[in-house]
């Protein structure tokens, strides 16, 4: 199904802390210790919800980064804060990160058919590497493995975690009272997965879940995340500094997918977008700059420094970036960031400086500061071009950013015909049209 035939792009709510900038918290509006209060994430969910936001995607963090003494640092566990939310909230999915590094399939396959029972079937899970060695001191490791090793291990441990999703057929449930006779013996089934990295007996203690199986999200862009993606992911989360990058990378995934044995449109792509918007561009460009005038220094060369496994403050603020930083074949940490960070810091000739402000805000996700119309037209460019699916929604500021984007930007994409009308049904797979 292309983006034309498509009848409607897909929106997901990105819920990070007090918002997707990095300096949300030091807002006017911001109570910094909100993000440990369970009424902040209903307030969220139920603004996303009803505008009509497809799924909540919440993200994790499994450590203090460096800086993090200037930022927003906590982060809760995103599985606890999802069951919360499913029983607040009727429609929207709700997706949540685990990392493959370091959780087991069957606590995996639990955890998350777990949550689509409660929800009634609006689970899903995003597929991560983890990409910082302070979290793997956090479980015990010295270190991180090397990229390609991370990946292999992440899609044994997908399949690991598929199997004994499959180890409940259905039907297997009977609940036979007269018979005393709960489930069929026949229709579950032992797994005895035994991969190069994970193993695992099954079969899973929990019932085969409303979707069969939970959403499958995949957030990585690099080599062996795009191959991870297009095998097994429904949905990619990616960032992409423009059109033109974002439909090579649509058509990239989508011919991977077809070399995998899949349709095209199993896969939907979600570019994550920073909507900054009011009623007028002058306004708009106002509320941006008040949050970037927020971002602390510190913080941002240290955020970058990681990004970049290089020590960015020995740099000239006011100069570009050294001709020698550039090669992500050295890094073992996140690829994909590191070179769409550098693609945009040469592509668009800006100073560290200006590099600073781009990635302390967006992070190198694509930025968007205009009236609804404005916003409204660079999404349908997008979905009608070939370069998305849908969005991935990253407010800077939380609730108040993805409060205007729901009054202002939601209504125009209703309008235009590119979102329903009115709420679909059915279970979040169903609604997606995944798990074809």
């Amino acid at each position: 199904m292309t983006p034309q035939a498509r009848r409607h792009l897909v929106l997901n709510a990105v819920v990070f802390g007090l918002g997707n900038h990095e300096a949300a918290w030091r807002m006017p509006e911001s109570d910094p210790f909100a993000s440990t209060n369970l009424n902040h994430w209903v307030d969220l969910a139920q603004i996303a919800e009803a505008a009509g936001f497809d799924t909540l995607f919440l993200g994790d963090v499994l450590s203090l980064l460096p800086g993090a003494e200037k930022h927003l640092s906590d982060t809760m566990d995103p599985l606890i804060i999802l069951s919360a939310l499913a029983a607040v909230t009727s429609r929207i999915g709700l997706i949540g990160t685990l990392s493959t590094s370091f959780e087991p399939p069957f606590h995996i396959a639990r955890r998350f058919a777990s949550l689509d029972h409660i929800s009634g079937g609006r689970a899903g899970w995003n597929i991560v590497t983890s990409s910082n060695v302070l979290e793997a001191r956090n479980f015990g490791l010295a270190a991180l493995q090397d990229h390609k090793d991370r990946y292999a291990m992440a899609e044994d441990v997908v399949q690991a975690t598929l199997a004994l999703w499959r180890s409940w057929e259905s039907g297997a449930r009977l609940g036979d009272k007269a018979r005393g006779q709960y489930f069929d013996p026949a229709k579950v089934h032992a797994v005895d997965y035994a991969g190069a990295f994970v193993s695992t007996a099954g079969p899973l203690n929990v019932p085969r879940s409303p979707q069969g199986r939970p959403l499958l999200v995949q957030a990585g862009s690099s080599e062996d995340g795009r191959n991870l993606a297009s095998r097994y992911a429904d949905v990619v989360f990616t960032a992409q500094p423009g059109v033109e990058d974002a439909r090579a990378f649509y058509s990239d995934i989508k011919r991977r997918a077809l070399e995998h044995g899949r349709r095209a449109d199993d896969v939907l792509i979600l570019p994550g977008i920073m909507p900054v918007v009011a009623e007028t561009r002058e306004a708009a460009q106002a509320r941006l700059d008040e949050i970037n005038g927020q971002v602390v220094h510190q913080h941002a060369l240290a955020l970058l420094s990681e990004y970049l496994q290089t020590d960015v403050s020995q740099f000239d603020l006011d100069a570009p970036l050294p001709a020698d930083v550039g090669d992500a074949g050295r890094t073992q940490a996140n690829k994909s960031r590191f070179t769409l960070i550098v693609q945009l810091a040469r592509r668009e000739n800006l100073t560290l400086r200006q590099l600073l402000q781009r990635v302390g805000g967006g992070r190198g996700h694509f930025l968007l500061a205009g009236t609804a119309e404005d916003i409204a037209d660079t999404m349908e460019e997008w979905f009608r071009s070939g370069a998305a699916d849908g969005f991935s929604v990253m407010c800077p500021v939380l609730p108040a950013d993805l409060r205007s984007f729901a009054n202002l930007v939601v209504p125009v994409l209703r309008a235009r015909g590119l979102i329903p009308s009115e709420p679909t049904s059915g279970n979040l797979a169903d609604r997606l049209n995944a798990h074809n």
